[in-house]
């Protein structure tokens, strides 16, 4: 099998199966989301707040998306610094920042700092799999940024 089409494979599924842990019951598909019952709590943020919030989540997740891309194509290090700018701590901008964790239950903040922790480790995993070349370590860290990201949008919905 093509190493790249392998790594593929093995993030998308450590994804669902993450999404399924902390997002679902078991009896249910991840993808059966009904609104109507959504239990998470809401976090109630003024609307420029809010929109700010989105906007970094969403370039978070561009930000996942091109470190796939770079694993896929054996760029370690530039894998390690696309999650080093657009998720690890560097990627907060300060007065924003603090703004933003005004409106924050304390969970969500946990759960935030946790993300930019884990993209921080999984930056330094990348930069030894440019020695090693194994890319199994940098594989397991990325998963564990996902998965944070994926607990946090399972109890948390902006409003």
């Amino acid at each position: 099998m093509n190493p790249s089409l392998r790594i593929a494979l093995v993030f998308c599924g450590s994804v669902l199966i993450a999404a399924r842990t902390h997002a679902q019951p078991a009896t249910t598909h991840p993808m059966s989301h009904d609104i109507r019952h959504d239990s998470r709590q809401e976090v109630v943020f003024p609307p420029l707040v809010k929109r700010h919030t989105l906007a970094t989540m969403r370039m978070h997740l561009q930000g996942l998306g091109e470190i796939q891309q770079a694993l896929a194509d054996g760029h370690f290090e530039e894998a390690a610094h696309i999650a080093t700018m657009n998720l690890g701590m560097s990627s907060m901008h300060g007065n924003q920042m603090a703004e933003d964790a005004k409106y924050m239950p304390q969970g969500m903040m946990k759960l935030g700092a946790l993300m930019h922790q884990r993209a921080a480790e999984f930056a330094v995993a990348a930069q030894n799999a440019a020695a090693t070349g194994d890319v199994r370590p940098p594989l397991r860290a990325l998963s564990q940024v996902t998965q944070t990201c994926v607990a946090c949008h399972a109890v948390y919905r902006l409003r």
